[in-house]
């Protein structure tokens, strides 16, 4: 079977190309990707090529298939697996198997056949077997393409910890009922934790979240409102620091002159991370959620509260599956929300600009279906080009009935009637 796929061939290398897929094997499931959203993760991979931990080296002989947050249908099982899964279903994928022998190896970076952005795949056996292709009934495509980011997010919810005196264990996620802080939290990512904190099992009583940009600030509040995380039993305040004097004193005031019990921080800034270690309380963890593109990034911390108010710091990079499945469980139960985290949609002829140009691209997450040909557009101009174009004037309609974000009757509306790639 033919494919067409955007391949990386070295630093700043993307191709978009059409290729024979070799017949599957006894252990491998062939598929027909619908939907993919297109990751930071994915610009870092594409500028630096072969210097990325999950690029093999020789790509330029054997390129590989990028985009690692899609959804699509099983289309033929192999021998081996034809008793879990069925030909016609849905699937979603994590894409961090954590395998022994290589803990790096992912699609959408490492595989030749299997990547998101591609019209037909090939699932290898080691995704079956590191129980990572995950059975998927929604009706919407684009809500398992976001479940990948949304694990992330839920991962850096379950990564938090603190310390218990008593006996020197630790006590993992956000402190029930504490504050938390989520600072530059109004990109793609920072939605979904402020939608993930708000709805979540594990709640905050109190959740600041900060931004320099007050366009960006006013539109998350207009999706998550504080009408909404109040009913939830979270007090929601959005805070333009770029406004004020001193940030942490006024974030501290929110909460009666006390630090955070968690701060996550969603930009790889170091003077974002400073002012996050300045806004800890006493045994509050810090998580560093986005990752910098250099090596020798750094950023101060305060050591002596590390030392005697119990100050822990974390990453997150990925979820594991039980946090996908949890995303796909609380989408499918309409508790958070994945079509506030998308701004633009685009087509498989739309990959490749989009992915070299992703962090000059203004808006949240930029969603692409990959059997379409449909420049990167944002929802918000749906409206103008539908002047002079019926298409978009439909989509547009359709999103204004839909709070002005994307829809199950949005995605249908483009698959029966945009141009085919």
């Amino acid at each position: 079977m033919k494919t067409k796929a955007v391949r990386l061939y070295g630093k700043n290398d993307l191709r978009l190309e059409e290729f024979e897929l070799p017949e599957i094997k006894d252990d491998e499931i062939l598929a027909r990707v619908v939907s993919d959203s297109i990751c930071m993760s994915s610009y870092k991979a594409a500028i630096q090529g072969e210097d990325h931990k999950r690029v093999p080296n020789d790509i330029s002989k054997n390129p590989v298939i990028i985009g690692h947050e899609f959804c699509g249908d099983i289309i033929k099982v192999g021998k081996k697996w034809q008793g879990k899964f069925k030909e016609g279903g849905k699937f979603g994928i994590q894409p961090a198997m954590n395998l022994k022998e290589n803990p790096y190896i992912a699609p959408g970076y490492s595989y030749q056949y299997i990547g998101g952005d591609a019209t037909y795949i090939i699932i290898p056996n080691e995704v079956m077997e590191s129980d990572c292709l995950i059975p998927y009934e929604g009706e919407s495509y684009f809500k398992a393409s976001l479940a990948e980011p949304m694990s992330c997010i839920i991962a850096g919810y379950h990564e938090n910890y603190r310390t218990i005196y008593e006996n020197h264990t630790h006590e993992m996620g956000i402190k029930e009922g504490g504050a938390v802080a989520i600072l530059a939290g109004v990109g793609p990512m920072g939605l979904g934790a402020v939608d993930y904190g708000i709805h979540g099992d594990r709640k905050p009583s109190l959740m600041v979240v900060t931004d320099i940009d007050q366009a960006r600030l006013d539109r998350a509040a207009s999706l998550l409102t504080v009408e909404d995380a109040a009913a939830n039993g979270v007090k929601l305040v959005y805070v333009n620091t770029s406004a004020i004097e001193d940030p942490v004193k006024y974030m501290k005031d929110l909460n009666g002159g006390n630090g955070y019990d968690d701060v996550f921080v969603y930009a790889p800034v170091a003077a974002l991370i400073e002012q996050g270690d300045a806004l800890l309380g006493a045994n509050g963890c810090l998580n560093f959620f986005a990752g910098p593109t250099k090596t020798d990034f750094s950023a101060k911390f305060n050591f002596y509260d590390v030392h005697y108010a119990f100050h822990r710091i974390t990453g997150t990079s990925g979820g594991n599956t039980d946090d996908m499945r949890e995303a796909l469980k609380l989408a499918g139960e309409n508790r958070i929300n994945p079509s506030i985290m998308i701004s633009h949609v685009g087509g498989m002829d739309s990959v490749i600009d989009t992915t070299l140009n992703l962090p000059n691209i203004k808006g949240a997450k930029k969603l692409v279906y990959t059997h379409i040909s449909m420049p990167m557009t944002a929802i918000a101009d749906f409206a103008e080009l539908g002047k002079t174009d019926k298409f978009y004037a439909d989509l547009a309609e359709i999103c204004e009935r839909n709070n002005g974000i994307w829809s199950d009757e949005a995605e249908k509306y483009l698959l029966a009637n945009a141009k085919k790639i």
